[in-house]
């Protein structure tokens, strides 16, 4: 009696460990790294091998400096990560249209334009937030010799108030980089380059000039 109290014990808590590692829901997301400031999730994209990425993480300031920081292409080159080119090409009545062009290490420069759509709403706590984009390189330069130009990229950043004046980020992205990458290096580069992002955005809030802005 004993033994088998023990194994169904056993079993239960395997049941709802694996359970939490599902991430959120029924939507397929599995954690696929985890530190304290962020957990990233994956999930198969139907007909790709490449996975889908979601991170979630607290931002230690409210969800309209978030969004400034966010907002601020201009100075992408300045702290996000890989990205050495930005340019705004047209400005829209719910967001804008601009370039990147980025230079990861190893694989080479990438470049592609994207469509971004802005949100907000309000909601418990303040105001949430999200800007969600697409590639939209028929919208921008011709391509570049010796760059690749990224052909799927999809994405959003959703801005959410949590307790103590912070935001709750979410991020998600899919994308295929092209160039001849093997998949399994583009999943796993999403692991350490995900934690980056949020470490990038973390430090811009921290600067005064995204205080205070109308």
């Amino acid at each position: 009696m004993r033994f088998r109290v023990l194994l169904c014990l056993a079993l239960f808590l395997t049941t709802t460990l694996l359970s939490a590692r599902a991430g959120e829901g029924t939507d397929g997301w599995t954690i696929a790294h985890q530190t304290a400031d962020v957990t990233v999730f994956t999930r198969p994209h139907e007909g790709s091998s490449i996975r889908e990425c979601k991170a979630v993480g607290i931002i230690d300031a409210e969800p309209i400096v978030v969004k400034r920081v966010l907002d601020d292409t201009a100075d992408y080159p300045q702290f996000m990560p890989y990205v050495i080119e930005t340019r705004t090409l047209a400005h829209t009545t719910d967001g804008h249209v601009g370039y990147q062009r980025i230079s990861p290490p190893i694989v080479g420069d990438r470049d592609y334009t994207v469509r971004v759509r802005c949100e907000s709403k309000a909601c418990a706590g303040g105001m949430s937030y999200c800007n969600r984009w697409e590639a939209a390189n028929e919208l921008g330069p011709a391509e570049i010799k010796g760059v690749t130009r990224v052909k799927i990229t999809r994405g959003s950043w959703l801005l959410e108030p949590c307790a103590g004046g912070r935001t709750r980020a979410t991020y998600t992205i899919y994308s295929d980089s092209g160039g001849g990458i093997p998949n399994f290096l583009l999943n796993s580069a999403n692991k350490t380059a995900i934690p980056k992002l949020f470490e990038a955005v973390r430090k811009q809030c921290k600067l005064p000039k995204y205080e205070g802005k109308p």
